[in-house]
């Protein structure tokens, strides 16, 4: 019989200084849980995570109960939510996007509106802007994971996104996620 899963998102940002990653875990681990999955990173000069964190719920509860002391002594500000099992894309196929442009306002919307237009969900993205080499133009890159619904005729969806990214400018490029 399989045991079902209880997990914690944990929402976390402040100032960057050496050794959050470090206290933040150590906490986590110490009251019994687990890190299943994250994503960390400075934007700025704040660090930012988003943590999802497995346990029982009685552990769940104990890391909950210390997080308002690991917000005082890490000067972060800390949310938290209860959540369930990610629910299995059944009937979904995962596709990357990557698109790389001069950067400019509106990108990231473009890109939204045309797959919720489609109805296709984006369940990662990451975004960076970069110097290009030589000329130093400011660049913009976006990487995503969306999921598409198997009954897409997936030849009509890339010949669509990209010419939709044409008239926009950008450099797209779509192609099943490599496991």
């Amino acid at each position: 019989m399989a045991t079902h899963k209880t997990y914690l998102v944990i929402s976390a940002i402040g100032a960057d200084h050496p050794g959050l990653v470090n206290d933040l875990s150590r906490s986590i681990l110490e009251h019994g849980c687990n890190i299943e999955d994250s994503r960390m990173t400075v934007l700025g000069g704040e660090f930012a995570a988003i943590l999802l964190v497995e346990g029982k719920w009685n552990t769940l509860a104990k890391v909950e109960n210390a997080l308002p002391e690991l917000q005082r002594s890490l000067d972060l500000t800390i949310v938290c939510k209860r959540t369930g099992a990610r629910a299995q894309g059944e009937g979904k196929l995962p596709y990357a996007v990557d698109v790389i442009a001069m950067d400019h306002p509106g990108i990231v919307n473009n890109l939204a509106g045309f797959f919720a237009e489609r109805r296709i969900n984006i369940e990662d993205m990451a975004t960076t802007t970069y110097a290009a080499a030589h000329t130093g133009t400011p660049m913009f890159a976006v990487h995503m994971t969306v999921g598409i619904p198997a009954d897409t005729h997936i030849a009509t969806l890339r010949e669509e996104f990209m010419d939709y990214c044409d008239g926009l400018n950008l450099d797209a490029v779509l192609e099943p996620q490599k496991a």
